[in-house]
């Protein structure tokens, strides 16, 4: 079969439209709305760094201006609309895909047995009973309500006490759920109060949820490889992905697909009828520039996002200072459909406090761009409930030719 060939321009395109990034969001960002954003989304990932706004609420809001973190609290602990837990990270994924979880479940629960014992505290496995017994009996709990007198770590984010990580583990292998959350912190409880009915007793066979995870998958990366659709959800192994794209392809549900690159190479991918059908009428991009958080899912698969925007970013939270290229938290920046520099901005004293922006290579800040950029600021600061923006001195800086990106 000879493959359909998609332009650097229009990969891009499609790519973004998938992600909800190319045309206007215009929705209220709450109730209905919301439940409809994350769906197409997939999920959303959930971080703890919160030096502006925490991940999942910068995600939700770079598509409806008008979200804010109290409506996604809402959706998981009074609508039941949304559920926690892990696709490549911890997550907020859309409660209907409850089902097709139990897979995940049941793998995540064999390999913890197997590497947990390697490294977490001991006695861990043996709270398990405890902690089912004392929520069943008392009702949901927090890691701050258990574990009295046992050792607790101070060497990271992973050294957990016995009983915190039993509350994990019985998280992670689906026997109990997140009710809340409490600040930050998790508010564990049993799955059949937590998790509506319909979706907690219905079943699915372990073949029909790895056709679900695959489909569902390229319907939200518009065209992918195998190893791409595995990794979207981490529900499928690599083998089952590559097993499923020949019986898909053999069956006419997906063909192959050129992908330009934006190095001007060539990448083979899958992609669907319909999606290709999709791409002659898609838009033209937004022109708003969009303040996107680290782990936005369109720039989730680094490797992906460098081969498609030619724009290579690392998280460098545990880089040494002194070796950091950019900074602790550095939120990519996008125009239309193009990745356009890095920002180094926090809360500061009720402020947003803008330290530098670094345009890419062969982006020029003329004034209409810087104009753009200080609009979408204005509406960053009052996404995050600050009064000012206070720019350093010297925060618009030259690229950093040479360097990644």
């Amino acid at each position: 079969m000879t493959p359909a060939m998609l332009t650097n321009r229009d990969a891009r395109r499609l790519f973004l439209d998938r992600h909800l990034l190319l045309r206007p969001g215009s929705g209220p960002g709450s109730g209905a709305d919301l439940a409809g954003v994350l769906d197409e989304l997939g999920f959303v990932q959930i971080d703890s760094v919160n030096t502006l706004a925490r991940s999942h609420d910068m995600i939700l809001w770079s598509r409806r201006g008008r979200y804010r973190p109290a409506a996604l609290d809402r959706l998981i602990a009074r609508d039941r609309a949304g559920f926690e837990h892990w696709t490549h990270d911890a997550a907020v994924i859309p409660m209907r895909f409850y089902p097709m979880w139990r897979l995940k479940f049941a793998r995540d629960e064999a390999r913890m047995r197997q590497r947990w014992p390697k490294w977490q505290s001991e006695g861990w496995d043996s709270e398990i009973h405890n902690i089912l017994k004392r929520i069943a009996d008392d009702g949901p709990v927090s890691s701050r309500d258990v574990g009295d007198g046992e050792s607790r770590g101070t060497s990271g984010w992973w050294d957990w006490h016995p009983s915190k990580t039993a509350l994990e583990f019985l998280w992670r292998s689906g026997r109990l759920a997140i009710r809340h959350r409490q600040g930050f912190r998790k508010v564990y409880d049993l799955v059949e109060r937590v998790i509506p009915a319909d979706h907690l007793n219905h079943g699915m066979a372990d073949a029909g949820i790895i056709d679900w995870a695959m489909t569902a998958a390229m319907e939200r990366l518009g065209f992918a490889t195998s190893g791409e659709l595995a990794a979207f959800f981490e529900i499928a192994t690599r083998d089952e992905a590559k097993d499923w794209c020949a019986d898909a392809l053999r069956d006419g549900r997906i063909l192959p697909v050129d992908i330009g690159l934006a190095d001007g190479s060539i990448r083979r991918s899958f992609t669907t009828p319909a999606l290709l059908d999709q791409v002659a009428g898609l838009p033209d991009p937004v022109e708003r520039v969009r303040v996107l958080s680290p782990f936005d899912p369109a720039l989730r698969d680094r490797a992906r996002a460098e081969r498609l925007f030619g724009f290579r970013y690392r998280i460098e939270i545990f880089v040494p200072a002194e070796r950091r290229l950019y900074g602790y938290y550095i939120f990519p920046v996008m125009q239309g459909d193009r990745l356009i520099g890095r920002l180094d901005a926090r809360r500061d004293a009720g402020a947003l406090a803008i330290t530098a922006f670094w345009p890419e290579p062969g982006i020029r800040m003329g004034r209409q761009r810087q104009a753009g950029l200080r609009s979408e600021l204005e509406r960053l600061a009052t996404f995050a409930g600050l009064a000012d923006i206070r720019f350093a001195d010297g925060w618009l800086r030259e690229p950093k030719e040479g360097t990644p990106g």
